[in-house]
């Protein structure tokens, strides 16, 4: 090979790999329902707690709202792993798209009325959580039986890609719209999103259960759990990823540190850059479907999330806090890859969905806490220190997970003994 075609050669394995767009239709409808409603989902996002903020003014009404969306999150989260794996997740996926469009309906009908109330916000906020709580185990564990088993990774990287257009189009757009149009005509948005969505869901090849499973209970649960607990290398991701979410999870007061840094023009734009720099990672992301040790993407993109995350807290200047969110993004789906790649390749599927509940938690609950101390830390210490002290606990905690799980930095996906077994359990490859 010449040296001139060397270098496109090189920057070509660094595209996204999009062999599971290829082989399976049905993750191609999944991508772009995807797709439609994480666009309106995240309108929905930005509007509500910026609704919250002008009824009330206080950083703690906008924080507790993480407090009013975690009990509902825990208790359905953990039922809906249960439910994925004894009922069709296509009808489990339907179901709650179907109501979570209603939800977006109350909130379009409360936003038109000459004076909105302010209890139906976290009326709707539980209820998105419940609705949440049960569909993604549905679409997680669904993955591994539409996706080659060699093709996880790369399927993996392009639904962070499609996660992340939403989520930096969705806050851009939905700054705009509500300063400009409105918080109704924000919810509209999201009410058509949906209905686009459960549309295409409807589309969906049946995805029946396995024909012995069982119905949900408690007791199958906590089956779930203890295979959890008895695998370091599935217990070290949802640790990490956790107390990362917990401590380092600041979007809730950005409207306060907009304010504070009298950039009230950058609200919008503190809540894409996160996903800026996850796009980046995504759109250079070939790579990582070589790469083995799964295990490293988990700790190093965590502790990169908490040090920049840190820097954000840290500096004054608006665009140097914005290149800071955009490298903790970038950290944050390094990690995220590396849970989802190893959660699909070691799980049996019998155990999916349950397993998928608990994964909820510890990527759900972790940012609902994190509001929750976030907007308590900057009402007692101030916005940015409440930031910043986040981000070194981060790297802590990201460190002593880390030491204490040695096995999570060993983890290599060709000799893992139960990625072998799930590997050797598929002859077909799905």
């Amino acid at each position: 090979m010449t040296s001139a075609t060397a270098l496109p050669a090189r920057l070509s394995a660094l595209l996204p790999d999009l062999s599971p767009w290829r082989s399976s239709a049905d993750f191609r409808l999944l991508w772009v329902q995807g797709l439609v409603t994480y666009f309106g989902s995240f309108m929905a996002l930005i509007a509500l707690p910026l609704q919250i903020k002008e009824l009330t003014g206080s950083p703690l009404a906008v924080g507790a709202m993480g407090a009013v969306e975690l009990v509902p999150l825990v208790v359905f989260g953990l039922y809906g792993g249960a439910l994925a794996d004894s009922a069709d997740r296509r009808k489990v996926i339907l179901g709650t798209e179907a109501g979570l469009g209603l939800l977006a309906l109350v909130l379009l009908v409360n936003a038109a009325l000459p004076d909105p109330m302010l209890w139906p916000l976290y009326l709707v906020a539980g209820g998105v959580s419940a609705l949440a709580g049960l569909q993604r185990p549905a679409l997680d564990s669904l993955i591994a039986r539409i996706v080659p088993h060699d093709q996880l990774t790369a399927a993996a990287a392009l639904n962070s890609l499609r996660w992340q257009f939403g989520a930096i189009t969705g806050p851009a757009v939905a700054g705009l719209v509500v300063a400009y149009a409105g918080h109704a005509t924000a919810y509209t948005v999201t009410v058509v999103t949906f209905t686009v969505s459960v549309l295409l869901c409807l589309r969906l090849a049946p995805a029946p259960p396995a024909e012995h499973a069982r119905k949900p209970s408690l007791r199958g649960i906590a089956e779930g759990a203890r295979y959890a607990w008895s695998r370091p290398v599935l217990l070290g991701p949802y640790a990490i990823d956790l107390a990362a979410m917990f401590f380092a999870f600041p979007n809730t007061i950005f409207p306060f540190l907009a304010d504070e840094l009298d950039a009230e023009w950058s609200l919008g734009l503190m809540y894409a850059a996160g996903s800026v720099g996850s796009l980046v990672l995504g759109l250079t992301s070939g790579w990582t479907s070589r790469v083995r040790r799964h295990g490293l993407f988990v700790v190093f993109g965590a502790a990169a999330w908490g040090l920049a995350i840190a820097a954000a807290g840290w500096f004054s200047n608006v665009w140097l806090v914005l290149v800071c969110l955009a490298v903790a993004g970038a950290g944050d789906m390094l990690s995220g890859l590396g849970r989802s790649t190893i959660w699909n390749q070691t799980i049996p599927e019998e155990l999916r969905g349950r397993l998928a509940g608990i994964e909820v938690l510890s990527y759900s609950v972790g940012p609902q806490l994190g509001q929750v101390r976030a907007g308590a830390m900057a009402g007692w210490t101030g916005t940015r220190s409440a930031i910043w002290t986040g981000g070194v606990a981060c790297v802590a905690s990201v460190a002593l997970l880390a030491a204490a799980l040695p096995k999570l930095l060993t983890y290599d996906s060709e000799t893992d003994a139960d990625a072998v077994r799930r590997r050797q359990s598929s002859p077909s490859g799905v």
